[in-house]
């Protein structure tokens, strides 16, 4: 299953309370006088009694981890197992697919925005970013942990992935900039029961043959000759305009 990393002392603390496994702490010597209350009661309980903790000054963690550390606390986890999309997908009304996005300060805003504005599952095409990357995991602020989340099959066709979201009951919504797009305000989305909300890749975003097989495409009016927004915001702006009532 693997490890990842997770860095701040309060995106570990998300993390542990949803199940996470740690496998040791290390955190820079000034967290451990500041916070040590915090650590000595995230240590303390009997899952975490014998994680070790290790320690030093900013110079050391920095020539171990090859960077400075921003928030001076990292924790090494236990991969979770996913779950397969017809697992993941039972009983929603809103999922969210990301195609391609492979910015990791992008994936962990897209986490954080899902979570706050009532998407319900994320998936993901095998050639997106690692949501637990370490950078995408701080952006989220621990929200990928929250969020449940699994990888998509595929067969190498572009819109293979469409079909399994048909099959498993969802009309398919494009984010794409297309002349044959509505606006993301159309009252005909807002009464869709089961929704996925399809976004592509940063620059080329979605291949045309996954807009053609989608049932929808959707884009968000612009303004002053702007042509569209970056994934992570376009994306904050169709979850809440799309959510359920």
């Amino acid at each position: 299953m693997g490890i990842f990393i997770a860095e701040s002392l309060k995106v570990v603390l998300v993390a542990l309370k949803n199940g996470y496994k740690p496998i040791s702490f290390l955190a820079e010597q000034r967290i451990v006088d500041t916070q040590l209350a915090e650590l000595e009661s995230l240590t303390s309980s009997e899952s975490l009694r014998d994680t070790p903790v290790y320690t030093g000054d900013r110079e050391l963690l920095a020539s171990l981890t090859g960077y400075e550390l921003t928030r001076g606390f990292l924790c090494a986890m236990h991969r979770p197992q996913l779950p397969t999309p017809e697992m993941l997908c039972e009983g929603r009304k809103r999922v969210a697919v990301l195609d391609g996005v492979v910015n990791s300060t992008n994936t962990g805003a897209i986490f954080r925005a899902a979570t706050a504005l009532g998407i319900e599952a994320l998936l993901l095409t095998t050639t997106c970013c690692d949501p637990l990357n370490r950078r995408s995991v701080r952006v989220s602020m621990g929200t990928v942990f929250q969020m449940p989340w699994t990888y998509l099959p595929q067969d190498g066709k572009s819109a293979s992935y469409i079909d399994k979201l048909k099959q498993l009951g969802f009309c398919t919504v494009a984010l794409a900039l297309s002349d044959k797009a509505m606006d993301i305000d159309d009252k005909r989305l807002k009464e869709i029961p089961r929704m996925a909300i399809i976004m592509g890749t940063e620059g080329d975003g979605l291949a045309k043959e996954t807009i053609a097989s989608c049932d929808y495409a959707a884009m968000i009016p612009m303004r002053r000759g702007v042509d569209s927004l970056n994934v992570a915001a376009a994306a904050a702006v169709a979850f809440w305009e799309l959510r359920t009532i």
